[in-house]
């Protein structure tokens, strides 16, 4: 699932600080493409983090509608007064690239070709995940 969220990046000293008022989060960085980065970064992160907690991902707001959040939380910084701008996350991708620990399962496999894997010195993981990879990518 890819959204774009509207992402305020706002110049405070020497840091850039972002505020992507869709999903309540605060970060920084230090230039406007790091910031941007660092937005993308963080709602990857917190995306991932609904969904394994059986949560929605929110739904990215318009220019305005983010306007409108951003003035409704200026006690500390008034982010509306910086750069407003959309950063696409793709949320599947995302979890692709951050999300990469293994996990251990176990097979069944006729005696005959486990033997056979053996003598060729086949990795069966490996030839597994690749091809559970491309299964999911043909569906997907």
């Amino acid at each position: 699932m890819k959204q774009a969220y509207p992402v305020f990046i706002a110049l405070s000293g020497k840091d850039y600080l972002v505020y992507v008022p869709d999903m309540d989060i605060y970060t920084e960085g230090d230039s406007i493409p790091d910031a941007m980065e660092m937005a993308k970064d963080a709602i990857g992160i917190k995306g991932i983090d609904l969904q394994d907690d059986k949560k929605e991902i929110p739904i990215a707001s318009d220019y305005e509608t983010a306007i409108k959040k951003a003035k409704e939380d200026i006690d500390d910084f008034d982010y509306t007064q910086g750069l407003l701008t959309m950063v696409l996350v793709d949320f599947a991708e995302y979890r692709k690239k951050m999300d990469d620990k293994m996990v251990r399962k176990n097979v069944t496999l006729p005696s005959w070709l486990n033997v056979e894997a053996d003598r060729l010195n086949i990795n069966v993981s490996k030839v597994l995940q690749e091809a559970l990879a491309e299964k999911v990518a043909q569906m997907s």
